[in-house]
């Protein structure tokens, strides 16, 4: 057997440059390259590997190992799964940053290839530097506690180990029903160590993605549930767009008169002017879904992991005769709502579907109710992107902040409402733009009001709803499609999260934009425990009082522009609306990232439209209102028993 001798750490390098997937039969190289932060954990082994040897492989430098992991995850998903970036950190802390992203990307099935530093096999220098010494195991490492969050993970004791571990890390990145965080720690002293690795091992492997057929029994099992409904509803989930499934759904709800509302992960996947699309669904979906998936009898979800904002806590599906039809290549996903199943690829299931369907001629027994509906949402949808704040009496804009208003006008020197604003952006963007969001009240307005325009244009990272994921993601969005513009749509608790890597988009010339929404608080939450019967507390940005000694003083203002510009980038100051209109036609001029801070009011966001969501509220409080609001929960729960 021809070998060669190399270290752990260059025979991953090596590897990696030869990993290729093959998808509809196009082929294509499987890891575009690496994210890194050396530290003594990994500068000396996986670095001197990619110094020495790269091969095909592109290197950048991070600037926090959760930003990073946000960035891979964001290009990943951005090239539906089929390509992906690495990424390695120091040994302890720089590998706890990395953590949470990866359980952000086994939270929403996105393949990400961690190498996270770990302590000496060896153990002959323990304690290490940043080691953490559990004194009843001394095998636990921090990277332990990447178990939890990862869908495959592996520790390397001997060089050669590394063989078997990168091909099974492999396996579960290109497995659409399994993949998420794949993570092989990798001790310092053991990245240096030497073996004869066969030469074999290094050889270009593809690995093919194969559309998975649904079975002939798993067809006439759906064809069996749909024939008799009158009114089923279809849930478009990201594994839609995964599959690229976006026309095969298009022709499947056409033919048969079938309407369909989409997750965050599967909006965009189909242009929001499509007639049948009613848009987002669930707790921050609009009327027009909610209102169809109510009355539905049957729920055909495709590609959906039907998490608690999809279903309303499972609330929403109010049908006493309602049944769920589940297609998903994921046996864990399709089995829940004790749902028929079919475990296959969403494309091929639609597509021997539709053909079945048409031989018996199937129609829904809808009428005028789905343009109806959508007509009316749409008249919301417009009154909503032209609400001014001088629009007084609007209690979803208005809220609970009615005596604080003012206050918030002074200091921000601004009447601009959130909605107002999508509603200027809906108008003046690209329709080729991409914009990326995950946390706080921007989610579900754009859920509820974004426009996509062209497919593939809306981001969203609503599984593990990470503060911090959308100004670093936007750079992986941007490495994935360098000819669009990608904006970023965050809110100011989550832009102070974390947004490291606008210093690497910076650094590498891929121009990203930043429309931060600065209300001054962490406005999701603090709707939440003031709609719940709390006061606002703890979710303002305010200067502690000295005389009540708490939270609640003066706002602190911020100049998010002047953070920014200290970075490198183009900034703006937006209070009105022709700031704003002038601000983005002039970032769209530039080659360097911008960042646009708008001064937006509180309480404008959207609100209501047939939603739930369920919420742990205490049984036993001193304010009747949280009584009153624990005892609405129960009635609410009380309708939502499924299982």
């Amino acid at each position: 057997m021809e070998t060669i001798r190399l270290t752990m750490a260059q025979a991953i390098v090596r590897f990696l440059n030869n990993q290729y997937i093959v998808f509809d039969g196009k082929e294509q190289k499987f890891i575009k390259g690496f994210f890194t932060i050396f530290g003594h954990g990994n500068v000396l082994g996986l670095g001197q590997a990619l110094e020495q040897d790269r091969g095909d492989l592109e290197v950048h430098q991070g600037r926090n190992e959760q930003g990073m992991v946000h960035t891979a995850i964001g290009y990943a998903k951005q090239k539906h799964r089929r390509q992906i970036y690495a990424c390695t950190s120091s040994i302890g802390p720089g590998a706890a940053n990395m953590v949470t992203g990866a359980a952000t990307a086994t939270a929403n099935r996105i393949p990400v290839l961690l190498f996270p530093g770990d302590t000496y096999a060896c153990r002959q220098p323990d304690p290490v530097l940043q080691q953490v010494e559990q004194f009843h195991d001394l095998t636990l490492t921090t990277n332990d506690a990447y178990k939890a969050v990862s869908k495959y993970f592996d520790r390397i004791y001997r060089p050669e180990q590394i063989m078997f571990s990168l091909i099974n890390a492999m396996r579960v990145l290109t497995d659409p029903a399994e993949t998420g965080a794949v993570t092989i720690a990798i001790p310092q002293d053991v990245q240096g160590e030497s073996y004869d690795y066969p030469i074999s091992f290094f050889n270009k492997r593809i690995h093919r993605i194969e559309r998975r057929i649904p079975t002939e029994g798993m067809i006439n099992d759906a064809f069996n549930i749909i024939k008799n409904k009158k009114k089923p509803f279809i849930i478009c989930g990201g594994g839609v767009r995964y599959s690229e499934a976006g026309d095969a759904l298009k022709e499947f709800a056409e033919r048969f008169n079938i309407p369909f509302g989409e997750t965050q992960a599967g909006k965009s996947t189909v242009t929001w002017d499509y007639p049948l699309n009613m848009g987002g669904i669930g707790t921050t979906g609009n009327l027009a879904s909610n209102v169809l998936a109510k009355e539905a009898d049957l729920i055909i979800g495709v590609g959906t992991r039907y998490t608690d904002f999809t279903t309303a806590s499972k609330w929403l599906f109010q049908n006493p005769e309602v049944e769920f039809l589940n297609i998903n290549v994921a046996s864990f996903d399709a089995c829940k709502l004790d749902g028929v199943k079919v475990v296959a690829d969403a494309k091929t299931s639609l597509e021997i579907l539709t053909i079945r369907l048409q031989k018996e001629k199937y129609k829904s027994a809808y009428t005028n109710e789905i343009r109806d509906i959508k007509d009316k949402w749409n008249n919301e949808v417009n009154r909503l992107f032209n609400v001014k704040y001088e629009d007084k009496f609007i209690p979803e804009i208005r809220g609970h902040l009615d005596d604080k208003l003012e206050e918030y006008k002074d200091i921000q020197q601004s009447s601009l409402t959130q909605t107002r604003v999508l509603g200027v952006l809906d108008d003046i963007l690209d329709d080729s733009s991409i914009i990326v969001g995950a946390s706080g009240s921007l989610p579900g307005d754009l859920q509820r009001v974004w426009r996509p325009k062209e497919p593939d244009t809306y981001h969203m990272e609503y599984g593990y709803s990470c503060m911090g994921y959308e100004v670093n993601a936007s750079l992986g969005v941007k490495l994935a499609q360098p000819e669009r513009e990608v904006y970023a749509m965050v809110g100011d608790g989550s832009y102070m999260m974390l947004h490291s890597e606008l210093v690497t988009s910076i650094q590498e010339g891929a121009k990203i934009n930043i429309l931060l929404f600065d209300n001054m608080e962490f406005g999701c939450i603090n709707n939440l425990q003031m709609s719940n019967g709390m006061r606002s507390f703890g979710t303002e940005m305010r200067h502690r009082n000295d005389k009540t000694g708490l939270l609640d003083g003066k706002l602190i203002k911020i100049d998010f522009a002047m953070n920014a510009a200290s970075y490198g980038c183009k900034t703006y100051t937006v209070r009105t609306e022709e700031d704003l209109v002038s601000a983005i036609n002039d970032a769209k001029k530039q080659d360097v990232s911008t960042l646009i801070d708008i001064k937006v009011l509180p309480k404008t966001m959207t609100d209501g439209y047939e939603s739930f969501w369920r919420v742990g509220n205490a049984e036993v409080a001193e304010k009747e209102s949280i009584i009153n609001a624990t005892e609405e929960l129960k009635k609410r729960i009380d309708e939502a028993r499924r299982y």
